[in-house]
């Protein structure tokens, strides 16, 4: 029998489940506050893997997919170690915000400091709690408030074990995204964890394919790392196609964007995305991309300010309609599969 896994100055025994309070700082009304934590720790030796969620405290869809991971059979035979915090930014989940009461965002306050700022104090325990016991890591977001993305992984792709895993995700769009300063991903490739972010669905809403490609794709990994055994089911996994770039198309003009193009949709340099009208004179603007390449992220609201983000456009090397079939194959396929569904035990 393995030893057991410490966290938090508690011991999780081989074989068996444990929920760990993470304290942090309280609210002004002097209300505690913990972050928490679900350590599932195996039977047999393997990797310790992170799963984090709501770094963001809007994005909800990744708290969901953990909470079906938790309750996945799969795990019953689990080699190595799961450590899985569905709600990282408590303070940003109570108020629906997606940054913390200093107004700081925690995903640009990493590696963080034990005497800084409140964000700064956060970010500490996340790095020193969670991501130095673990040798990978996925983290879960979704686009910010009125705006969704497509189901994508983003990450260092030319290392070639975090290749490996992202492939292993099975979403059909892959972007080899730069580290940003002050992110967890950054903070984790200081430490030599490879890791993956998992981009899907929008801030405050639940979108069942999101959640579905989610809890998919991270079993997925855990196969490929060998801390689950091969699934029984042939499962499709889709080509991934890999974008080395990206760029948004702003509004041209104030005022009501009518979209013509869905999540997915391949588009021609200078096609037409949609219309802007203006909501006193019924002026028409309209809005043509600058580039070619599949829709992977979009505004969800009507109600635009001239320069605001409307379109972010992925390019690839490949063919744009392989993208794009591969995507609505993606889509139809996590449309179908009701097995993903973990029904809750009534």
């Amino acid at each position: 029998m393995r030893a057991p896994f410490v966290i938090q100055g508690q011991s999780v025994a081989a074989d068996q489940r444990a929920m760990i309070d993470v304290t942090l700082p309280k609210l002004n009304s002097h209300t505690s506050l913990s972050m928490p934590l679900h350590v599932v720790h195996g039977r047999k030796d393997g990797p310790r893997l992170f799963v984090s969620a709501a770094v963001h405290g809007d994005e909800l869809n990744g708290v969901e997919i953990i909470r079906r991971l938790l309750e996945s059979k799969a795990l019953r035979r689990l080699s190595g170690t799961l450590v899985a915090a569905p709600v990282v930014n408590v303070y940003g989940l109570i108020h629906q915000s997606r940054y913390l009461p200093d107004r700081r965002d925690l995903n640009r306050s990493f590696p963080g400091s034990a005497s800084g700022s409140l964000a700064a104090r956060v970010a500490y325990l996340v790095i020193n709690e969670i991501v130095k016991h673990c040798t990978h890591g996925i983290d879960l977001h979704t686009g910010a408030i009125h705006r969704t993305n497509l189901p994508q992984i983003r990450a260092n792709l030319d290392d070639p074990e975090t290749d490996t895993l992202a492939r292993a995700f099975g979403v059909p769009v892959l972007l080899n995204a730069t580290l940003r300063d002050g992110s967890l991903r950054e903070a984790a490739a200081a430490l030599g964890i490879p890791m993956l972010l998992y981009e899907a669905g929008e801030g405050l809403r639940f979108d069942e394919i999101s959640i579905r490609a989610g809890l998919n794709g991270i079993l997925n990994v855990m196969r490929a790392l060998g801390m689950l055994s091969p699934s029984r089911q042939r499962a499709r996994i889709p080509a991934p196609f890999i974008a080395r770039s990206s760029s948004w198309t702003r509004a041209p003009e104030s005022g009501l964007l009518r979209t013509l193009v869905p999540l997915g949709a391949q588009v021609q340099r200078k096609e037409l995305l949609g219309y802007i009208s203006d909501p006193y004179t019924g002026t028409q603007y309209e809005v043509r991309t600058h580039i070619g390449g599949v829709v992977i992220g979009r505004t969800q609201t009507p109600l635009v300010h001239e320069g605001e983000a409307l379109y972010h456009i992925a390019r690839f090397r490949d063919d744009h309609d392989d993208v794009a079939d591969e995507v609505e194959a993606f889509q139809q396929t996590h449309m179908d599969n009701d097995e993903a569904i973990v029904l809750p035990i009534v």
